[in-house]
């Protein structure tokens, strides 16, 4: 397992972690200069993000700071009501790979989607295996695009509180049996996003990281499982200050030949994103070496 307790030459900052600063919104141009000062070698920038900066604004910074990126959120989002949904799904998913492509991304990782409205406040229907039947279809689709591009897919297992509205993926073994059934030769054009915060908990977890192997694990998301936990999306943690054994995940991920960033996505209304911007990065750096 590599030390990591020297430098932070594996860190990666997704832009979602300091989004805001002191409450309020900080632009992506902001997030790659302030990422730049300190050193930080890579970035997973958001869709949003980019869309507000302006795609051309944000290749170039990208690469005139010598930036890697770690991956890119997000893709998916694959169910719908009807069919028009569905090619809406499709067509913005197409952009995705687009715009991971023009940026360098070595991923683009897959959100997939729940029961079609309920991210609204009222799903279309309950059943949630038609759900996933159309993620599966959505993301068989995308893949013939995306080889095209030579982008990587990575599915993005959620925890099962947001199986409803986010995504009907929950389990390392659910998004691997999607790789082995619509990639069986291991190609590594489709794999896994492992997120902590999502998988953690799940029993299976060693075993299914194992299943992978490195052609299927394409990024490594950090944060921290607080207890409480004020708010299932906006209350993660900074490394070491809650339950998970994020070091030993680690191992198990590099046992398997996995050598890329570690990404810091923090979520954080109440703590990290009211905080100057500076002072959240310091502290990733920090932990990083020592809780990571």
């Amino acid at each position: 397992m590599r030390d990591f307790s020297q430098d932070h030459r594996w860190l990666s900052i997704n832009t979602a972690t300091i989004r805001k600063s002191q409450g309020a919104d900080l632009p992506l141009p902001q997030i790659i200069e302030a990422c730049v000062r300190k050193g930080i070698r890579a970035i997973s920038p958001w869709r949003d993000q980019v869309a507000a900066a302006g795609l051309p604004v944000i290749s170039r910074l990208v690469r005139e700071h010598g930036l890697a990126l770690s991956g890119y959120c997000r893709g998916g989002m694959f169910p719908a009501a009807d069919a028009a949904g569905l090619h809406a799904a499709r067509d913005d998913n197409r952009r995705a790979v687009d715009e991971a492509a023009e940026l360098g991304a070595p991923c683009l990782v897959l959100v997939v989607g729940g029961l079609p409205g309920a991210l609204q406040g009222e799903a279309a229907h309950k059943d949630i295996a038609l759900a996933r039947s159309q993620v599966r279809d959505g993301i068989a689709e995308l893949l013939d695009y995306a080889k095209q591009a030579r982008m990587p897919l990575a599915i993005e297992p959620l925890h099962p509180m947001y199986a409803a509205d986010r995504a009907c993926i929950n389990t390392m073994e659910q998004a691997l049996d999607v790789c082995d059934e619509l990639d069986p030769g291991r190609t590594g054009s489709l794999g896994i996003a492992v997120d902590v915060y999502h998988v953690w908990w799940d029993p299976k977890l060693q075993q299914q990281i194992a299943r992978a192997g490195k052609e299927r694990l394409l990024a490594f998301h950090v944060c921290d499982w607080m207890t409480p936990t004020t708010d299932l999306l906006n209350d993660r943690g900074m490394m070491g200050d809650g339950v998970i054994d994020i070091p030993r995940i680690r191992g198990w991920v590099e046992a398997q030949g996995f050598a890329g960033y570690s990404e810091v996505e923090i979520f954080s209304t109440g703590n990290w994103w009211r905080k100057p911007h500076e002072e959240t990065l310091d502290t990733c750096i920090a932990r990083h070496r020592s809780a990571v």
